[in-house]
C-alpha cells in the first residue's frame, strides 16, 4: 500500500438510486453490480491519466468534517473528471461518498459539496470474478477492440497484445479510449483469439487463452477461466453473456460520455 495522500471530492452523481454510471472507461452497466457495486469514482487528470487509470482501485477517507466517519472506503477510477483541475480530485457516487459518512448522516456528508479526502493506492482484489472481455459493438472480422474488467493488482493496465489461433505472433492493441482497446488488422482474424495483459506499474503478465472463441459476435462479454498461479495462465470459458446497453447518451469524438441506467 501506498502513503496517504490529501486531495479533494465531491458527489457527482444525481441521487443515491443513479449511480450507475457508463463513464469514460468504457465499463458500461457493470459497474452498479458486483464487484463494483456502485462504489466507483471519475478521477481528476492524476487519477484518470487519460485512461491509463481506468481500473485502478483507491481507498478514500474523510476527516475534519462532523459527517466524517473517518474509514476508508475502497473505489475503483470508472471515469475522467474533465473539468477537474490538476491535484488529486475523486468525483465519487453517492454510494461511495455516503459510506465514508458516520452510520445516519450519509445524506448529510453527501450535502457537504466539496470536500478535503485524505486517498491511497490499493491494490484490486476481485476473489472468484473472472477476467471479462467485452467485445466492442462496432468490431468486425478485421477490426477488434476491446474493454477488459476486473483486473486484480495493480487494475491500469500498460499493455494489451492479441494472438490469433496457430500462431505465435502476438499483435500490439492501441489504447483507442478509457479501457478499450483497438486492433485493426487489415485482413479477418482467426479465432478462438488469445489475449495477454500487462499492468503497469508491477509488468505482471496474464495471457487468456483462447478467450475470444470461433463465432464470436460484437456487444459479447467473454469470461476467463480460472488463472493458472505458475504460469499465470487464464483457460477460456464457454460462457458468453450478452450485455445489452441502454445508453441515454452518444459517443462524442470516440469516447463515450457520462450516461446512466435506469
Amino acid at each position: 500500500m501506498s502513503f496517504w495522500i490529501w486531495g479533494g471530492g465531491n458527489w457527482l452523481w444525481g441521487t443515491r438510486t443513479r449511480s450507475e454510471t457508463c463513464g469514460a472507461c468504457g465499463y458500461g452497466s457493470v459497474v452498479g453490480t458486483p464487484p463494483f457495486s456502485s462504489f466507483i469514482s471519475a478521477g481528476g487528470p492524476l487519477l484518470y491519466e487519460s485512461g491509463k487509470g481506468c481500473g485502478s482501485c483507491y481507498e478514500v477517507m474523510c476527516k475534519g468534517y462532523n459527517g466524517c466517519s473517518g474509514n476508508p472506503v475502497r473505489v475503483v477510477i470508472t471515469d475522467e473528471c474533465p473539468g477537474c483541475d490538476g491535484s488529486y480530485h475523486f468525483d465519487l457516487s453517492g454510494t461511495a461518498f455516503g459510506a465514508m459518512a458516520v452510520p445516519g448522516q450519509q445524506e448529510k456528508l453527501r450535502g457537504a459539496g466539496k470536500i478535503a479526502i485524505q486517498h491511497r493506492r490499493v491494490e484490486c482484489n476481485y476473489r472468484g470474478v473472472k477476467i471479462a472481455f467485452h467485445v466492442d459493438p462496432g468490431c468486425n472480422q478485421e477490426y477488434f477492440a476491446v474493454v477488459v474488467e476486473y483486473e486484480d493488482g495493480d487494475g491500469e493496465i500498460d499493455k494489451v497484445e492479441l494472438r490469433e489461433a496457430s500462431s505465435a505472433s502476438w499483435y500490439p492493441m492501441q489504447r483507442s479510449w478509457g479501457a478499450a482497446w483497438k486492433l485493426n488488422n487489415g485482413s479477418p482474424l482467426n479465432a478462438p483469439l488469445s489475449i495477454r495483459l500487462t499492468t503497469f506499474s508491477s509488468g505482471q503478465t496474464v495471457v487468456a487463452n483462447n478467450v475470444i472463441p470461433v463465432g464470436w459476435n460484437p456487444g459479447q462479454t467473454y469470461r476467463s477461466g480460472n488463472v493458472d498461479k505458475d504460469t499465470n495462465t487464464l483457460t477460456a470459458e464457454q460462457f458468453v453473456e450478452f450485455e445489452v446497453l441502454k445508453r441515454s447518451s452518444k459517443r462524442r469524438g470516440g469516447r463515450v460520455t457520462c450516461c446512466f441506467w435506469e
